[in-house]
């Protein structure tokens, strides 16, 4: 028997404004989303901005993209987010050849947000939940992410963001944290040697997963004693083989 309810429009709507998001592949804005679905224009500025204040989608200068969240969201629906599924298994790769906890990642305005991880084996280890948010200015995944940016960008981002001091170690200096964040970009990788967490050291490379409006990269984190200086080269190959892997599989 049909179960009998009221279909709520405002629903509709919504996912009208979403799966033009999923067949543009663009950012939009309020204007294009209106015009291209017919909507009232007030409609449609009410639902992005709401969706963009649940992470569903992202604001960026005026012109919105899918945000975080979703990404997350798809991840948990299995095969909702194809490319986090194909980047998995090497960061489990990562993870077994390094005994480091490994993260993917992205960029989601001042902030980075994990979209997945595969832990280490070891009993000590450093993990965080999949949708956590942590600073962009901090750590490794921070400069490799900005790295992927144009230059107005990143100095408008810096500009946003105050350079903390998270431990003794960290870059408080704007004009020599661009340096590092330009560095990152010409050598393919970044190196946190205690600057955003005391006693932990992260590698992290950027990665082009052929999606246009993203800054996505991978890193690796573990202890000081895990990673030592005389094992950073070879793991720093390995991160960058592996980036290389991955894009050469979307670009196919």
């Amino acid at each position: 028997m049909k179960t009998e309810y009221k279909r709520v429009p405002a629903l509709d709507k919504c996912f009208s404004i979403l799966e033009l998001f999923s067949k543009e592949k663009k950012s939009l804005g309020i204007s294009e989303i209106s015009k291209t679905l017919n909507f009232n224009k007030s409609t449609v500025f009410n639902m992005v901005y709401t969706l963009t204040d649940l992470g569903v989608l992202e604001n960026g200068d005026n012109k919105f993209r899918f945000g975080p969240r979703l990404y997350v969201l798809g991840k948990a629906a299995g095969e909702g987010s194809g490319w986090i599924h194909t980047v998995h298994p090497y960061l489990e790769e990562i993870s077994q050849k390094t005994n480091l906890t490994a993260f993917l990642g992205m960029r989601s305005d001042l902030e980075a947000i994990i979209l997945d991880k595969a832990d280490s084996a070891m009993d000590l280890r450093i993990s965080s939940e999949i949708g956590m948010r942590i600073p962009l200015v901090a750590g490794a995944h921070g400069k490799v992410l900005l790295s992927q940016l144009p230059d107005a960008k990143i100095e408008k981002v810096l500009q946003q963001n105050v350079l903390k001091r998270f431990t003794p170690l960290s870059c408080v200096t704007r004009k020599k944290y661009k340096e590092m964040v330009k560095k990152a970009g010409e050598d393919g990788i970044a190196i946190d040697k205690e600057e955003y967490i005391e006693g932990v050291r992260a590698l992290a490379v950027p990665l082009n997963v052929n999606r246009k409006v993203l800054q996505v990269a991978i890193w690796a984190v573990g202890l000081k004693g895990q990673l030592k200086d005389e094992v950073i080269p070879s793991y720093s190959n390995l991160l960058k083989e592996i980036a290389k892997k991955i894009e050469d599989r979307f670009a196919s």
